[in-house]
């Protein structure tokens, strides 16, 4: 196994850029077949592409929000302190491969942006910590965790389509969460790949002899370990430093958060980052420790803010040349009620490659895909997940969603890329099997 991982990591090494050159080879592409399959010409193509760069603004607001949240938690004292007690109890290398798959992926199921984080973060405290851990990989098993994000309480298409108001909701209504994350074939699914993925991680782990990258040691600075309280002299200072002013605000948003729900109110991705930002901001205490993270957290965005925009466009390109329309109705074509869960993921994979944005690609997407499926009787919620479970299964080599981890780790793409592509096989299996059955039973059904 560990050859396998080294010849995709030696190809990665040699061909894979970084990510911001990939967003723009994929701009170049996707103008190229709007071009060729479509008959797009190149100023109605760029044009497509100019319109649409500023169009996913506020998805662009809710994902960096969710990603910085969940930073934010996973960074609060309470958190970390819970982190470095699983880390003191982790002596082996496997085991710790194992432990940042589990923390990653259990994280990615109750909130993406914080499992996204948590996974590096305890990664990186593991890659300190024990003595010939392969540094590169126990990094890319806390990301890969991150596969289970789209089937979890905040994937954005089981809570968009759980949403009063959605853009589908005429033609398939609102589809309650004990029919998406919730059914039976999803948790299933959900706790074979949190069982057996840990597992398959540690086999792709260096045998003694081969080469081992261990991580850099950091030393932590004297304020990061003095225990001496501080003084503040002025007003302004202990003002920013209240733990009444940053508790308050965290309680009384997490007050909301539990009206909202006695309320009837659904979990939305709004909600999810509301109870996570305000939670954080308790867990803190204080304002300046809380902001002190937001700025730290900042740097782990700042990809995702530059490179959203070419994707939005590319996006665009692929809805006004209508390229996505037709790459998904091809798929349709040969697809039966039994069938079509199944070739929604595997569509849905392929056009992630070009947008990573479940819920921007659902926009597209999603239209076809429950269109057909109400003509062929295929399974509603099937079929819609299945776009979602193709979305996440490709995130495992779009390097858009590695960013965070790259920029917590201090790795480069081609580091972590070729354990990544072992990972993408053996989750496409799973992907693929679960939805291949929930289709036939949905159907019958």
């Amino acid at each position: 196994m560990t050859a396998v991982a080294n010849f995709f990591t030696r190809i990665v090494n040699r061909y894979m850029p970084d990510p911001l050159v990939v967003a723009i080879i994929l701009t170049g592409l996707t103008l190229v077949f709007a071009m060729i399959w479509e008959g797009t010409n190149f100023v109605d193509a760029t044009r497509y592409w100019g319109d649409g760069f500023w169009n996913l603004l506020a998805f662009t607001m809710q994902m960096t929000v969710i990603l910085l949240a969940g930073y934010i938690l996973a960074k609060t004292p309470l958190v970390d302190r819970l982190m470095d007690r699983v880390v003191a109890g982790i002596h082996t290398p496997q085991a710790a491969v194992i432990a940042a798959t589990l923390f990653g992926g259990i994280g990615s199921w109750l909130n993406w942006g914080f499992g996204l984080v948590l996974g590096t973060l305890i990664a990186q405290k593991l890659g300190q910590k024990v003595k010939g851990l392969h540094y590169p990989l126990v990094i890319a098993a806390g990301y890969s965790g991150f596969a289970v994000y789209g089937v979890g309480l905040s994937g954005s298409v089981p809570l968009l389509i759980n949403t009063p108001g959605h853009f589908l909701e005429s033609s398939i209504g609102l589809i309650p969460l004990s029919e998406t994350i919730f059914s039976p074939y999803l948790i299933v699914m959900n706790l074979l790949i949190i069982v057996t993925l840990p597992l398959f991680n540690a086999m792709l782990h260096p045998k003694a002899g081969e080469k081992i990258i261990e991580a850099k040691r950091i030393t932590p600075t004297a304020s990061e370990t003095s225990d001496q309280p501080q003084k503040y002299d002025t007003l302004a200072d202990r003002l920013n430093n209240s733990p009444v002013i940053g508790i308050g605000m965290g309680v009384f948003g997490l007050i909301y958060a539990v009206l909202y729900l006695l309320d009837g109110g659904g979990i939305t991705l709004n909600f999810v980052n509301l109870l996570f930002l305000f939670l954080g901001i308790a867990l803190f205490v204080t304002p300046n420790r809380f902001l002190a993270a937001v700025n730290d957290g900042v740097r782990v965005v700042g990809g995702i803010i530059i490179q959203y925009p070419f994707y939005a466009g590319i996006l665009a390109i692929l809805a006004g040349s209508g390229l996505v329309v037709t790459f998904s109705n091809w798929f349709v074509s040969f697809s039966s009620a039994e069938t079509l869960p199944l070739w929604s993921f595997i569509s849905a994979g392929l056009i992630n490659i070009f947008v990573p944005s479940g819920g921007g690609q659902w926009v597209i997407q999603g239209p076809v895909m429950t269109e057909a499926a109400h003509q062929l009787g295929a399974s509603i919620p099937a079929t819609a997940l299945a776009v979602q479970i193709g979305d996440q299964w490709t995130n495992m080599v779009q390097p858009f969603w590695l960013l965070p981890a790259l920029a917590i780790s201090g790795l480069k793409l081609k580091d972590i890329m070729g354990y990544m592509v072992l990972i993408l096989f053996y989750l496409g299996v799973i992907f693929g099997v679960t939805c291949g059955i929930w289709g036939i039973m949905g159907a019958t059904a």
